[in-house]
C-alpha cells in the first residue's frame, strides 16, 4: 500500500469517474486502473461499484476512502513538523491562488511576505478552484486563497476581504459616463463571461439574478461568449464586441490616456464576492499563515476593505 494509491482512491471517490480523476493525479487512466485494482486486491475488498457512466463508491470504500483521506493529511503533516521544530518560518511556503484574484493580489503580495519574512520562500500555483482544493487535500500545498462559496469541508477559512464587482464597457458605451448600472440592465447587452471552469464565471450568474435567469433561457441577453481569462475578456470588450463584469481589483488604480475602457460600479446593494485563505485543520504552521494574512491586510488594493474577522473551521 503506497501513499500514491490512496491519492488515486480519493480523486476516483470524488470524481466518480476513473477518467477524470487520472487527468486530476496527472497520470494516464490505464495507470490509476492498475493501481487502485492492487490496492483492491491487497485489502480483500471492492472499493469502486465499475460500470455505467459514473462510478459508485460501497459501504466498505466509503469508509477505505475516509480513512486514506486522513492518512494523506497526516502523511503531509510529517515534514511540516519537522520544520516547526527549527522555525516555522524558514521553510517554504506553498499557496495556491485562483486566477481571477493572482494577477491582482501577488505583484503587492509578494514584496510585502518577503519583507515580512525573507527567510521563508514562496511557492505559487494558479489553478481553478476544484484543483487547489485537491491540491489542499493531498498535501500538494499548504493553503490556497480563493473565494466563497468553497465545495468542500475539513478546511480552516480566514476571510481575506469582500470585493464588489463592476461592469466594464467600451469608452464610447452609452454607459461609460453612468454612475452606476443596475444588473437587470445587463439582459440587454452583449456580455462577455469567462467560460466553465472558472468559479468567477458562477459568482457572476449566482451574483447577478437577472443576468443568470437570461442566459439560461437566452431570451434577453443579445448574444454571450465565453472566453480564457480576464484580461482576454478585457481586449474583447475595449474592442467593442460587448461588455463584461469584472472584480474591483482588476480596475487600474490610475488609468492613463490610453485606457480604451470605462468601469461602472452597480447599483446598491453591489454584488461582491469574498476573498480567503483556507489550509487544513492540521496544518501545524500557524505563524506562516498569520504572516501570509498580514501581508494581504497591507496590500492597498484599490479601495478593497480588509477584513478582521477571525478563522473558523468548516
Amino acid at each position: 500500500m503506497t501513499l500514491t494509491e490512496l491519492k488515486y482512491i480519493v480523486a476516483v471517490a470524488r470524481e466518480r469517474h476513473f477518467g477524470r480523476a487520472a487527468e486530476a493525479c496527472f497520470v494516464s487512466q490505464p495507470t490509476l486502473s492498475v493501481a487502485i485494482r492492487k490496492l483492491e486486491d491487497e485489502l480483500g475488498v471492492t472499493i469502486f461499484e465499475r460500470g455505467g457512466s459514473e462510478v459508485g463508491v460501497t459501504p466498505i470504500g466509503q469508509r477505505v476512502v475516509a480513512q486514506a483521506q486522513k492518512v494523506l493529511e497526516e502523511g503531509a503533516n510529517l515534514k511540516e513538523i519537522a520544520k516547526q521544530g527549527h522555525d516555522p518560518l524558514s521553510g517554504a511556503l506553498r499557496v495556491g491562488v485562483i486566477y481571477t484574484i493572482s494577477p491582482y493580489l501577488l505583484p503587492q503580495l509578494i514584496p510585502r511576505l518577503i519583507a515580512r519574512t525573507p527567510q521563508m520562500p514562496l511557492l505559487l500555483q494558479e489553478y481553478f478552484t476544484v484543483r487547489l482544493l485537491e491540491l489542499l487535500r493531498q498535501g500538494e500545498i499548504d493553503c490556497a486563497i480563493m473565494a466563497l462559496p468553497l465545495p468542500d469541508a475539513g478546511l480552516v477559512i480566514q476571510p481575506l476581504y469582500d470585493e464588489p464587482f463592476v461592469v466594464a464597457v467600451p469608452k464610447n458605451h452609452p454607459w461609460a459616463s453612468r454612475k452606476s448600472v443596475a444588473s437587470e440592465e445587463l439582459k440587454n447587452e452583449t456580455m462577455l463571461l469567462l467560460g466553465s471552469g472558472h468559479c468567477f464565471r458562477d459568482q457572476v450568474l449566482e451574483v447577478c439574478p437577472e443576468l443568470a435567469r437570461f442566459s439560461a433561457s437566452n431570451d434577453g441577453i443579445q448574444r454571450t461568449f465565453e472566453g480564457s481569462s480576464l484580461e482576454t475578456i478585457r481586449h474583447m470588450v475595449a474592442s467593442g464586441i460587448g461588455i463584461t463584469v469584472v472584480p474591483k481589483t482588476s480596475v487600474p488604480a490610475h488609468p492613463d490616456e490610453r485606457e480604451m475602457l470605462a468601469y461602472i460600479p452597480f447599483e446598491d446593494p453591489a454584488p461582491d464576492r469574498r476573498v480567503v485563505l483556507a489550509w487544513r485543520k492540521s496544518f501545524p504552521r500557524t505563524q506562516a499563515i498569520e504572516a501570509l494574512v498580514a501581508a494581504v491586510q497591507d496590500c492597498d488594493l484599490n479601495g478593497v476593505t480588509m477584513i478582521s474577522e477571525a478563522a473558523q473551521e468548516v
